[in-house]
């Protein structure tokens, strides 16, 4: 908490005229000479809190730029893939930790985590920055091992080509931390492009954060544990099935994450369920997104993928609010002062499209899919003719991704 006179200490980039910055003297790698670091701790606005830091020294003037992330590392990692094909999407604004790493499929060419330093930058800058990088071997290499130089030159002219935006290829950040970010153009609207996807982190990434591994955690306490000790934690949602109820905890830094599982397996049917919202009390319905199960809401050409948040127990009006909240979060520099003012208008009407439909101010067509038929929607008294449930057979891509058509259902027992 901050009184009426003192300032926050991440302040909005526009917030004032007057930052506080800070300066420290510090070792110059290049000379080994005293240089200075300056530090700001900054907002940037719609996106999340940093540190900026930037070094110079005078004695051999070298300068070198750096940002920080000071937000919290997110539930999930994040893996953005682009395709790359023409110059615009040369210009694409990249957020990338220290954490990210960086991948160019075709030419077999990785900026591996922790190699560079985050930043705020584009794609272009991206490669410009690892060609520099490349460069400044030539001169050691051209001496020392021509061979190897020669192979280095020619892997920087194909780098170089990239930058021209005549040879299409793909671009992807993988970040373990979740707090990358890279353009979406068509924003909020899905880019053909861009593939958002998400994934839990493995122990190795847990550790390389900087976290605690969930079994030896002394802050953090699962709900899921603690009740065992008294009660078991299986509940049941009317109508429906068996469900765990997970909450997590963490007593060092108010950390808090919810999530709803199925106690059941995957349903032999995949099932949609079609509601015409027409009335506020449409809703109020109850309803269980699984981790499989995707929305839309077809006026408005809005869908959402199964990996865009957990699975949750909620309410129509809840899930409408957390897809709004994931829009914002998910396209910082949209709404931003700097956003391109076209896009910038089509963010703010589609917003105000999900505020009428929780307002109640306009009817809409909410579905959600399941292909685990794992999901729920609460329907009322009968006959409820503003909800249509369908059971249906999945395909044989559905399968696959679920994994069933690896999985061994029957006589597995048997070697």
């Amino acid at each position: 908490m901050t009184s009426a006179n003192e300032k926050p200490m991440f302040r909005d980039l526009n917030a004032d005229n007057d930052p506080e910055v800070t300066e420290i003297e510090s070792l110059c790698l290049r000379c080994q000479k005293n240089g200075i670091t300056k530090l700001l701790l900054t907002k940037i606005p719609f996106y999340k809190e940093v540190v900026l830091m930037s070094f110079s020294c005078d004695h051999c003037n070298w300068e070198n730029n750096e940002l920080q992330p000071a937000s919290k590392i997110q539930e999930k990692g994040v893996i953005y893939k682009l395709k790359v094909e023409n110059s615009k999407d040369l210009a694409r604004v990249v957020v990338k930790t220290e954490w990210a790493s960086i991948t160019i499929p075709e030419l077999e060419f990785e900026i591996p985590a922790h190699s560079q330093e985050g930043t705020v930058t584009n794609v272009e800058g991206i490669i410009a920055r690892a060609c520099s990088n490349l460069h400044s071997t030539l001169a050691y290499l051209k001496k020392e091992d021509p061979d190897s130089a020669g192979k280095i030159e020619e892997f920087i002219e194909k780098m170089t080509k990239l930058k021209s935006g005549e040879s299409p290829f793909t671009f992807i950040i993988r970040d373990c931390s979740g707090n990358s970010f890279l353009e979406n153009f068509n924003a909020p609207l899905p880019d053909p492009q861009l593939e958002v996807s998400y994934f839990d982190q493995s122990l190795e990434e847990i550790r390389m954060l900087g976290l605690q591994v969930p079994d030896d955690s002394e802050n953090a306490t699962s709900s899921v544990q603690q009740e065992e000790e008294n009660d078991d934690l299986r509940d049941e949602i009317p109508y429906f099935k068996d469900v765990v109820i997970m909450s997590t905890y963490c007593e060092a830094c108010g950390h808090k994450t919810n999530e709803v599982k199925s106690g059941a397996g995957i349903e032999p049917y995949g099932i949609r369920f079609t509601l015409q919202v027409k009335e506020h009390k449409d809703l109020t319905r109850d309803l269980l997104k699984s981790d499989t199960c995707k929305i839309s809401v077809k006026e408005i050409e809005l869908e959402v993928g199964s990996c865009a948040f957990r699975s949750r127990y909620s309410t129509v009006e809840g899930i409408l609010t957390t897809i709004k909240e994931q829009l914002i979060e998910s396209n910082p520099f949209i709404t931003g002062d700097s956003a391109d003012l076209i896009r910038k208008g089509k963010m703010e009407v589609f917003l105000q499209k999900i505020d009428e439909i929780i307002d109640g101010k306009r009817t809409v067509t909410f579905i959600m899919d399941d292909p685990c038929g794992n999901s729920y929607l609460q329907s009322f008294e009968p006959p409820d003719e503003n909800l249509v449930v369908e059971k249906y057979q999945r395909s044989m891509e559905q399968d696959d991704e679920l994994g069933l058509l690896d999985m061994k259902v029957e006589n597995y027992e048997e070697s």
